[in-house]
């Protein structure tokens, strides 16, 4: 598949060559679901000034779309090649955290889905290059998509933006998905 270059602005977000089809992939799911989200739960946006429901849609795309951004190869050997910018891409995703206040939803919940992610993402980060770390990702992973759902009276538009962020930032982006940074080839493969 023909792959483009990224704009610098962007290689945080796609690295820096990436399939087209891969970035219609990335896009077409982030919107949609959010998209889905809205229209299946209108309670997410009610009595809410136009302002907070788009900046909190915004960052739920946001979420969604990084999901699949961080399993291409680009993304994650950008990252792999980049030990700083991933401790600083963990953390600074506060996102979570912002859409709960958006949107007035139980803060208490985001506060331990971001705390759990958060620890877990540097936890995992510091095993990059030994074979435990998609083991423990997946564990740590694991433990969060079976507590999650078990919280009492979460709304289920948060608990799909919850168990996509953990996925996210837990899994899909903490992980060296390509062996890159064992390989020492951080740098896209064509």
């Amino acid at each position: 598949m023909k792959q483009i270059r990224i704009p610098s602005f962007l290689h945080d977000v796609f690295g820096e060559k990436q399939p087209i089809g891969s970035i219609i992939a990335i896009l077409l799911f982030g919107g949609l679901l959010t998209l889905a989200l809205g229209l299946i739960y209108p309670e997410l946006t009610n009595n809410l000034p136009i302002w907070r429901s788009s900046l909190a849609l915004l960052l739920i795309f946001d979420i969604l779309s990084g999901c699949i951004a961080n399993f291409t190869p680009s993304t994650s050997n950008f990252y792999a090649a980049r030990k700083t910018n991933r401790i600083v891409f963990i953390a600074i995703h506060v996102h979570i955290l912002v859409v709960a206040l958006l949107l007035g939803t139980d803060i208490w919940y985001a506060l331990a889905v971001w705390g759990y992610t958060i620890m877990g993402a540097f936890l995992v980060n510091g095993l990059i290059a030994k074979q435990s770390q998609r083991f423990v990702a997946g564990l740590l992973l694991s433990i969060g998509l079976g507590g999650i759902p078990l919280l009492p009276g979460i709304e289920p538009f948060m608990l799909v933006t919850y168990l996509l962020f953990m996925l996210k930032v837990l899994f899909s982006f903490a992980v060296d998905h390509y062996g890159s940074a064992i390989n020492g080839t951080g740098g896209d493969r064509a």
